[in-house]
């Protein structure tokens, strides 16, 4: 990875042999280095709904918090290079949870979407990953997905979609039965 500042030089051309591509001068470094050289200090607090958690926040679940750094770094790779048109790596975002308790961050993701998203909806973004895994578990355990024997892409389609219903009412009920705040007099 390269910081978001980091421009590229062309090499001199010596006069033999193909002319040098443009290069970052610095090596590529790893995403905890850059992080921790961005400091603590950057380090917000962020707040989002857990999903497993039954709790008194917004929709029944607890809301979880955590501190998130975000940087807009240059990812590195010769995989990005070469699906990137021009010299100038592609600048993206950088989420790091670096909770208040530990001495480095512990957790990093990368994101494509604009600047203009919030943290708070990125991290509420990033953190989605283990609510769609237990979703998954889910639908594949109590629910049947991994039960379908049949052979034709119609007989597919309708098992994937009954599984999909019998989710969303489970879903719908789980979150009917959820604790509501009640109004004191």
């Amino acid at each position: 990875m390269q910081p978001e500042d980091a421009q590229t030089c062309r090499p001199a051309y010596s006069g033999r042999g193909p002319r040098p591509v443009p290069a970052y001068p610095e090596p590529a470094q790893q995403v905890k280095s850059l992080v921790i050289a961005a400091g603590e200090s950057f380090a917000r607090p962020v707040q989002w709904t857990g999903g497993s958690r039954p709790g008194s926040g917004r929709g029944g679940f607890k809301r979880l918090y955590s501190r998130f750094v975000a940087l807009r770094i240059r990812p590195a790779g010769r995989e990005i290079r070469k699906a990137t048109a021009g010299s100038e790596l592609p600048v993206r975002r950088l989420p790091a949870e670096w909770p208040a308790d530990q001495d480095e961050p512990v957790q990093f993701w990368l994101s494509n979407l604009p600047e203009a998203i919030l943290l708070p909806v990125l991290v509420r973004a990033a953190k989605l990953r283990r609510r769609i895994e237990n979703d998954y578990r889910e639908m594949k355990q109590a629910l049947g997905l991994a039960h379908f024997e049949g052979r034709t892409w119609p007989g597919w389609h309708h098992h994937v979609t009954l599984v999909s219903v019998a989710h969303a009412f489970c879903t719908l009920q789980r979150l009917s039965r959820s604790p509501k705040k009640t109004a004191s007099a």
